[in-house]
């Protein structure tokens, strides 16, 4: 089972910036989709941005245009770029990667023990 470690949350102001880093436990180059999630107090959890195996890019509507997903194989990293930051971001954010744990094609999700994010004056 692959391990995530999370880095990278924090408290900043509205309209402030974070980085949010994701770093794998092997080669992230197979994987079926790797990107984050987050959950805000009192709601479900939420993709946020994330790459599928073909290299697209989903992100949720409400952080299109602020936020940008990448990562580098050499360091088997995701980053979460976050720019304009606003108080409804606040939320635990976490990794999460999807492998194929065998022949058949079938799934395995890994999580990362998540990263909170607080935006507030």
């Amino acid at each position: 089972q692959v391990q995530l470690v999370e880095s990278g949350g924090g408290l900043v102001q509205p309209g402030g910036s974070l980085r949010l880093s994701c770093e794998a436990s092997r080669s992230i180059f197979r994987f079926d989709s790797m990107g984050w999630y987050r959950q805000a107090p009192g709601k479900e959890r939420e993709l946020v941005a994330a790459f599928s195996s073909g290299g697209n890019v989903r992100y949720v509507d409400s952080v299109k245009g602020r936020f940008t997903i990448s990562r580098d194989f050499a360091k088997n990293t995701v980053y979460l770029q976050m720019n304009s930051l606003k108080p409804e971001d606040t939320a635990i954010y976490f990794c999460n990667a999807r492998t194929v744990v065998n022949v058949e094609g079938a799934l395995a999700d890994a999580w990362g023990q998540g990263t909170q994010v607080i935006i507030s004056s």
